[in-house]
């Protein structure tokens, strides 16, 4: 892929739509039941499609166990180094436990799958789907019940709705995890993916990011927000700077494979994720910290960051 067409689809496919998605907001042209269906779309159609396209052309390789270790790990480092600096930022609970989600939750899926995909192709967005897996894992059995437990030492008194084993993992957004052990079987048993799906596939992933997107660049609030900035700054060298530093220093150790070396260094250094929003929404936690955390960290990553880290890449030949 040419160099300026991977730079526009940065803008087209990053940008663009979460300005838009801000826009239809202000102008009103997009209700939150819409908004809410996108999603819904994005989950169980995209999403799911994409699951067991990627999946099944991947190269099975042993050193691929490793990734769902990586994507709780790249969870870990950030979560650890905010709740040390949390300790004595904030004294509500609510605020807190936005604050080590905005952390511990980043956009791999979406964002570290799209910007990775521009650069090295089909088989680094299929290794992010790995990545995200852990991730959600870390999202429902971690975040989950640490915002419960951060909701229940305030002074709320809301009755909340309680969480099942079943409605955390049973559920319809669950499915694309279910297109991933599809593709899998398909790649294992020697079925081999038709030509017409490998033309379907960019397209696809264009239309996961503006579904994805959009709703995102919706709910962005800065008129809330805007007093959270100076204390969720510290996330930008945490998410940006330190976990992608320890990250690629670690799998430089186990994997030798440029372009998964690369993936990694990309999905280490991605911002905080829309389900940390999705998180503080659900426990009534305060969704201005999580929003700024949001806003902050993914406009200096697509200002700063991934411009960096694009043209090193590509001017190291990571890319084959």
């Amino acid at each position: 892929m040419d160099i300026k067409l991977k730079l526009i689809y940065v803008f087209m496919d990053l940008l663009l739509p979460l300005m838009l998605g801000y826009f239809f907001r202000r102008r009103k042209y997009l209700s939150e039941t819409n908004c809410d269906k996108l999603i819904v779309v994005n989950i169980l159609v995209i999403s799911t499609a994409l699951s067991i396209l990627s999946f099944w052309a991947l190269p099975l390789k042993w050193e691929l166990i490793w990734l769902p270790f990586f994507g709780i790990l790249l969870s870990i480092i950030p979560g650890a180094a905010a709740y040390f600096a949390s300790k004595h930022k904030y004294t509500n609970c609510l605020e807190k436990g936005s604050y080590l989600a905005s952390a511990i939750l980043s956009n791999s899926g979406t964002l570290g799958g799209l910007c990775a995909y521009i650069i090295f192709g089909e088989a680094a967005f299929a290794y992010t789907q790995i990545v995200g897996l852990a991730q959600n894992l870390v999202l429902f059995l971690f975040c989950f019940p640490m915002a419960q437990y951060y909701q229940q030492q305030s002074c709320c008194e809301m009755e909340k709705p309680k969480l099942t084993f079943a409605s955390m993992f049973l559920n319809r957004n669950q499915l694309p995890v279910v297109g991933l052990i599809i593709g899998i079987i398909l790649c294992a048993i020697g079925v081999p993916r038709p030509a017409f799906f490998g033309a379907v596939f960019d397209p696809l992933v264009h239309i996961a990011a503006w579904t994805a997107l959009i709703p995102a660049g919706y709910s962005i609030n800065f008129s809330g927000m805007k007093e959270y900035y100076g204390s969720t700054f510290d996330l930008v060298p945490i998410k940006l700077v330190i976990t992608p530093i320890i990250g690629y220093l670690l799998a430089r150790e186990i994997f030798n494979d440029q372009a998964l070396l690369g993936t990694i260094l990309i999905l280490a250094s991605v911002p905080t994720g829309i389900n940390a929003i999705v998180t503080a929404r659900l426990y009534g936690l305060n969704l201005h910290v999580s929003g700024a955390a949001f806003v902050l960290t993914t406009v200096v990553f697509l200002v700063v960051v991934y411009p960096i880290l694009f043209f090193w890449i590509t001017t190291n030949s990571l890319v084959h």
